[in-house]
Formats: C-alpha cells, sequence, structure tokens
C-alpha cells in the first residue's frame, strides 16, 4: 500500500483543459487535495510542498515515521470533518496546517520544521522550529513560536547512588518521594519558601543563574552545564509588566502544575558509554529530573506582548494567515521589547529551576544523612524547550545570524560547537528528552546533521496524543494511580484528579520519537532512564 505522503495528483478529469486551475486560496480545502502536497523522502522524513495554505514562502519538513505521519493526518482529516460537520465554519487548527502557517511569516528562512513529538499548540505547533533571518528589515518574532511558558525547560541532577540504596532507605521510595513533596511547593497557586522582594526579582530577571549563585542557591560548576549558561545577556526587567512580576514573585521556586514534574529515576540502558561517562551516567543509577519554566510572569510576558503585537501588525501592514500567529518586526519597538522581556522571563525560569534544584538536594541531603556535594548531585545539562535565540547558522552556503523559534524543541549543537560545554566538546550539546510519568525519559547527545538540518534542534517530549479534555473524559485517576504503582513507582500529585491529563495513554510513545530522531540523525541516543519517584502538581 503506498504510503500516506505519496503524492496523490488530481485526476486530469476534473476540470476541461482549457479552464484554468483556481489559485490556492479559492480552491475548496478537502482531506485529498491537502494530502497532493505531501511527499516522503526518506523513512523519516515527510516534505510538505509550498501551496498548502497560500503565500507559503518556505516548504514545511516533518521528521516523523509511517506511525507518527498517521497520528498527523488523522489529526488533519478529523479538522475536514469537523468543517463539513460545521457546514464549512469553526473546527479546530491541525498542527499540519499550524506548520505550514508559520511558513507564511516574513523573514523565515529554510524550511517550517516539525519534530516527532509535533501536536496542535497556540500559533505555532508545539515541537515546531523556524528560524527568521535578523539581516531582513521584515523579518519577525511571534509570541505564539515560543509559547505562553517561556524557558519551559528540564535539568537533570546525577548522583552517586544506586536504585538499590533507596529502595534501602526506612520508607524506600514511598519516603524519598514524600521528602522532595515536603520540600518542593508544587500545584497551581503554589508559593515559593525563598524570600524574595521585588529588588530581588528584578535582579534576578537581568542575572539569571549569576544571581542564584550570589544568593547561594547554586554551585558555582551548575551554570557551566547550562544552556546559555543560565543568563540570557539580553533581559531587562524594565521591560517586563507589573502584573507579570506581581504574579512571579510568589512562585519563584515552584513547580506549578499541568505537565510539569520532578521525577527520582534510575539509568536504565545505556546506548553510547563514551558519551554516558563523559555526563556520570551508568546504567542502576539515580538521577534526578526537573522540568518547569517560567510560570504566571512568562504567561503574562506573551499575553502582554501579544496585545501589542496586534496595533504593531496593523501599523506596518503584516498579513498573518492565523490571529494566533501575531507578531512584529524584529528590528521594531515591539519586537525588541518582546525579545528582552522573553530573554528577562527566560533567566526567571532558570532560577526557577535552579531555586529546585537547591531544595532537591536539601531533600536528598535530609533523607540519606549526606550532603549534597557527598551525594556528588551535579547538574548534567539544564535544556530550554520555548524560546526564540539569536544564533549563527548556514543558509544556502553562507552564515547567517538567525532568530530561532523553538516551541516544544530542543536545541541540539553537536560537538566542537563553540556553545557546547567544555566537558561535552566531544559528544555534543546533552538533550534531555522527558516522557510522561509512567514512561521512560531519555538523554541524547547533538549531532552536526542535526545543525545541517534542523538549526541545531530536535525533539522534546513525548507530545500530546489526546488533548486534555478527552483525557479526563476516557480515564479515571485511580486507575491512572494504580498502574504507577503497579509499575514501582511512587507518587505525589496535588490534585490527583489531574494526573489523568498526564497519563502515559495521553501521550505519543516517547521511545518512538526518540527512535525516529535518532533514525533521522537530529539527535543520538546516549542513555534510557525510568521514573521511581514522581512529584506533580
Amino acid at each position: 500500500m503506498a504510503s500516506p505522503c505519496a503524492p496523490l495528483l488530481p485526476s486530469a478529469a476534473t476540470a476541461p483543459p482549457s479552464e484554468p486551475p483556481l489559485p490556492a486560496r479559492l480552491r475548496p480545502r478537502t482531506y485529498s487535495s491537502d494530502l497532493s502536497y505531501f511527499s516522503r523522502v526518506s523513512p523519516t522524513t515527510c516534505v510538505v510542498r509550498q501551496g498548502l495554505v497560500p503565500d507559503m514562502r518556505v516548504p514545511c519538513r516533518f521528521y516523523v515515521d509511517a506511525s507518527l505521519e498517521s497520528l498527523l493526518l488523522t489529526e488533519l482529516r478529523k479538522s475536514h470533518e469537523d468543517i463539513v460537520g460545521n457546514a464549512g465554519g469553526g473546527g479546530f487548527m491541525p498542527a499540519v496546517r499550524q506548520v505550514a502557517n508559520v511558513a507564511t511569516l516574513p523573514g523565515i528562512v529554510g524550511a517550517s520544521l516539525a519534530m516527532p513529538d509535533v501536536h496542535s499548540g497556540y500559533g505555532f505547533a508545539i515541537g515546531n522550529v523556524a528560524a527568521f533571518d535578523m539581516d531582513d528589515p521584515e523579518a519577525v518574532v511571534s509570541p505564539g513560536g515560543v509559547g505562553f511558558d517561556i524557558n519551559c525547560g528540564v535539568r537533570l541532577l546525577r548522583t552517586n547512588l544506586r536504585v538499590e540504596d533507596v529502595d534501602a532507605l526506612p520508607g524506600g521510595r514511598e519516603g524519598l518521594a514524600q521528602a522532595l513533596f515536603d520540600h518542593i511547593p508544587v500545584g497551581v497557586g503554589s508559593r515559593g519558601l525563598l524570600p524574595l522582594t521585588a529588588s530581588d526579582l528584578d535582579s534576578a530577571l537581568t542575572l539569571g543563574m549569576d544571581w542564584s549563585l550570589r544568593g547561594g542557591y547554586a554551585w558555582p560548576e551548575d551554570k557551566e552545564h547550562c544552556e546559555e549558561y543560565g543568563r540570557m545577556a539580553a533581559g531587562d526587567p524594565s521591560q517586563v509588566s507589573r502584573r507579570a512580576k506581581r504574579r512571579g514573585l510568589p512562585q519563584m521556586g515552584t513547580l506549578g502544575a499541568g505537565n510539569h514534574y520532578c521525577e527520582v529515576q534510575a539509568v536504565d540502558e545505556v546506548y553510547d558509554k563514551f558519551s554516558a561517562g563523559r555526563m556520570g551516567l551508568e546504567e542502576g543509577g539515580v538521577v534526578i529530573m526537573i522540568h518547569s519554566g517560567s510560570r504566571g510572569l512568562g504567561h503574562q510576558v506573551a499575553t502582554d506582548a501579544l496585545v501589542e503585537m496586534e496595533g504593531a501588525m496593523a501599523r506596518d501592514g503584516i498579513k498573518i494567515a492565523d490571529r494566533q500567529l501575531a507578531c512584529a518586526r524584529i528590528r521594531s519597538p515591539e519586537g525588541k521589547k518582546y525579545l528582552a522581556a522573553m530573554a528577562a522571563a527566560a533567566n526567571y525560569a532558570f532560577v526557577n529551576r535552579s531555586a529546585m534544584t537547591f531544595l532537591a538536594r536539601r531533600a536528598f541531603a535530609s533523607v540519606f544523612g549526606q550532603s549534597p556535594d557527598d551525594l556528588d548531585m551535579h547538574v548534567v545539562y539544564d535544556v530550554s524547550h520555548n524560546i526564540a535565540k539569536a544564533e549563527r547558522h548556514m543558509v544556502d552556503g553562507k552564515e547567517r545570524t538567525l532568530l530561532v523559534h523553538r516551541k516544544g524543541a530542543t536545541r541540539a549543537f553537536p560537538p566542537h560547537h563553540p556553545l557546547v560545554p567544555v566537558d561535552y566538546q566531544f559528544t555534543g550539546q546533552p538533550v534531555l528528552v522527558g516522557g510522561t510519568m509512567g514512561t521512560c525519559s531519555y538523554v541524547l547527545a547533538g549531532t552536526q546533521k542535526g545543525m545541517d538540518e534542523t538549526f541545531g534542534s530536535t525533539c522534546h517530549g513525548a507530545g500530546r496524543a489526546r488533548s486534555r479534555s478527552a483525557s479526563r473524559r476516557q480515564l479515571q485517576y485511580t486507575d491512572v494511580l494504580d498502574s504507577l504503582r503497579a509499575k514501582g513507582i511512587s507518587i505525589r500529585v496535588a490534585s490527583p484528579k489531574l494526573v489523568t491529563e498526564e497519563a502515559p495513554e495521553s501521550y505519543k510513545d516517547v521511545s518512538q520519537v526518540v527512535e525516529t530522531c535518532h533514525a533521522a540523525g537530529i539527535g543520538r541516543k546516549v542513555a534510557k532512564t525510568r521514573p521511581i519517584a514522581v512529584i506533580k502538581g
């Protein structure tokens, strides 16, 4: 059977030869006509030609195998069925069309890219990567290409403990989970334990992890293993609204809710012993993965910018395919303000994960009766998932400065890149791919092929396969909790009924996502981990 991505050419009998074809914007949208723009170019890659939506400036490239492709096309087909059911109006925006809409934005170069975990989001799809030429005066920045949780990211800590050490504790895994739950504030409306004044917050927004170091909440070597070394220099607290600061002030050092978590994990399998050794990972070892972002502050920064950019688009005559793609010229006052506020929110997220690292170290010290230093609780790496950054990349044989939007995607720079820490110069940048609370996670390394094809980007997680509302309707939280306990996973949650939204059944298979990245050459497998204790909001 032919692949769904095989070109489906319209029959010559569909219109008299004398009639010229209708322009793309006037043709009736059908599932079959959308499919005609797809073609599979490799077992892991599909290309969507320009024309799927009007005014595309570049093609789209999806890194999906046949099974993941089927999920995308099922969503696309359902969107057409919804349109028909609503008499030609309404319906949701599928990820395929969102990625194509991004290809219409001014200044985009190369292609609009989709990682294997891509799924529908706000404006940009989650898992969408797009780069814009900063030397092009028409090029834009779009908050939808970063997301509301600015610098949502993952940090991995290693230890010198083994799973047997955890199980030998008087309280075992349950006791360790409870200790972390007692130390790290979680859930909607949670408040941080760190004393923070308005002046402190401004300093944190400016300095990022340098503020954490100054306050004694981080180790000097932590920032060496952090993307951007834990600080985006463009961060300017004066560009962050009072409302955003009011939301962020009490939340520093909190995990939040949704898909955020702190997990104690066991290294289950090592694929690359040299790279794993450089990262301090070995089979049976215990690590801690922290997934969180910029909390309410980042959300407000995005909201503020979207409102301001509506006016900028009207002034500058910017036309967009979807109002959720609200944007501004990179060089415009609104563009500059957003980038400065976004960088400040990114610094908040770096400090937030540093604060929870501090609290996790204290929790482990209290349980094991040893100092964090004696437990070797060093940061392996800290990666950003939702960010836009100025980077140098090759485009059409020339090096250019690009504003790379990564929404639900991870930077994955190759060996010997100057921005990769010295400890990982021979391995490539560590990439942390979080699974769900009941499945494995992965550590990858960046590759040169990824640098050449995806602006040094790869996947960030499993990617949703089922909406949150559908998960709540179709799953029982007690069943989810029982399933986790049956796998030997101890769990503490602030809102048990919300765990259905994050159940493994709500997500794509993270192993399949990672295998696709590995096979496509845009990420190299280093190690796999599995959860043994989880805390969530």
